[in-house]
């Protein structure tokens, strides 16, 4: 099926970035060139330890995350990083959810549902 026969089938919503744990853990890692660390990470997005730690590990299964370990002081220290594809990634799934929220605004003002045509079933 093409894009113009779907055109709300939104295949580029990145369903690793579509959560919301995971989508507050890249949107606060993405204007940050040093990364965060994990404490201040886990502050921001709201997430417990264990939360975090598992949201980490499946963005950086994906690619888009480092973790650099190490010790402040004595003190255990991780700081995450948005890796370079991360960052690309996340930006076209950022273009993605744009147009998914121009359709819907035009849909609700029921300007882009009106003329579609829908095979019947």
């Amino acid at each position: 099926m093409t894009r113009a026969e779907a055109p709300f089938a939104y295949d580029g919503l990145d369903r690793v970035f579509h959560e919301r744990a995971r989508l507050g853990i890249v949107t606060s890692l993405a204007g940050r060139a040093d990364g965060l660390g994990f404490s201040d990470l886990k502050a921001l997005c709201g997430l417990t330890d264990g939360n975090l730690s598992r949201h980490l590990q499946v963005l950086e299964d994906a690619g888009f995350v480092t973790l650099d370990k190490g010790y402040d002081g004595k003190r255990p220290f991780t700081r995450c990083h948005l890796t370079e594809t991360g960052r690309d990634r996340f930006a076209a799934y950022l273009d993605v959810l744009s147009d998914v929220l121009k359709k819907a605004s035009r849909a609700t003002a029921g300007s882009d549902t009106a003329n579609l045509k829908v095979r019947p079933a």
